[in-house]
């Protein structure tokens, strides 16, 4: 009985302290956000400006950890076997929704132990190509189904979000075209701008001055309708070819046995910073667009996407060991 008792008494002072650190965080610096990708990436890029603004509503340092390696699951599987104590998050992206299908075997279960917290904006993917090689979006596919496998692309690794944007559009359009997969993000633009890459669907924000300079031309966007930040690029659909759309997104998420009043402290306070007029200006002017979902409704749709991402990956025959 006394064993018993001792045993409730622990559980119930545990459940008390977990409570108390929740009620109290942050208490202590840093706070991790770890970004599975290298510097420079679109995550980087949105991430970076609205968490500069949350540590200043709480009083506390977010540092960034780019983590980089095996298609952004090293630093995935580093996020969910962290400690639950809300000094850990992870910042990502749609390869969150396509792992769990692309690789055969995981070390974690993206579903069980990596928690939605919120999503921090939706970015147009747009089709870059070497500057004067293809007269158009239409071109580039001619060219393809004239000579299958002649055209080459570039993405962020095998099964990335860059790599079935790619995929799904070659699908549509119904071409050819060999793939030639980059640790990130900027290796694979750094091969388009040096022309050993034919072309390579990039979140907007990490080429729009690149488009602007004219060092890369824009072909096309995978949004449902043409951006605002490159309205002279067609969008995928306008080009002619239908379910070629393809949306990037950037979230945060937490190891899932984070207390649930630090996951949604952390999301009001990120909404409260995306809110602030200063902070909507920096978003619009980076291409992203708002996705306002509150932990259970990201949650939902991370679900939906990932169902709908596993159909996309066993088409094109992509699978990861």
């Amino acid at each position: 009985m006394r064993v018993l008792f001792a045993l409730i008494t622990a559980v119930i002072a545990a459940g008390l302290a977990d409570g108390a650190d929740a009620q109290n965080w942050p208490a202590r610096q840093p706070i991790k956000l770890i970004v599975p990708f290298p510097p420079g990436n679109a995550l980087d890029t949105i991430a970076r400006p609205i968490f500069d603004q949350v540590g200043k509503q709480i009083g506390q340092a977010f540092v960034f950890e780019n983590r980089p390696g095996a298609g952004g699951t090293l630093g995935m599987g580093l996020a969910a076997k962290a400690a639950p104590d809300g000094y850990t998050f992870l910042v990502n992206s749609s390869i969150h929704t396509i792992v769990p299908t692309s690789y055969t075997k995981l070390p974690f279960d993206t579903l069980r132990e990596l928690t939605p917290v919120i999503p921090l904006g939706q970015f147009p993917n747009v089709m870059v190509a070497p500057a004067g090689r293809f007269k158009s979006v239409q071109d580039l596919v001619a060219k393809g189904k004239a000579t299958p496998g002649s055209i080459t692309y570039g993405s962020g690794g095998i099964g990335a979000a860059t790599h079935l944007n790619a995929e799904r559009f070659r699908l549509a359009a119904g071409f050819e075209a060999v793939h030639v997969p980059f640790r990130g993000a900027p290796d694979a633009v750094r091969e388009v701008l040096g022309g050993r890459i034919d072309f390579y669907f990039s979140p907007l924000p990490a080429v729009t001055a690149l488009i602007e300079s004219k060092q890369l031309d824009g072909l096309a966007v995978s949004s449902l309708q043409r951006d605002p930040n490159v309205p002279n690029i067609p969008t995928t659909l306008e080009a002619g070819y239908p379910n070629s759309d393809y949306i990037f997104w950037v979230g945060v998420f937490a190891p899932s046995a984070t207390p649930k009043e630090i996951v949604q402290r952390l999301h009001d306070e990120v909404a409260k910073a995306m809110n602030e007029p200063a902070m909507k200006q920096v978003i619009t002017k980076l291409g992203a667009n708002p996705m306002p979902l509150n932990p259970a409704a990201f949650d939902a749709f991370v679900r939906t996407e990932l169902e709908s991402n596993a159909k996309l990956i066993k088409a094109a025959g992509i699978e990861q060991n």
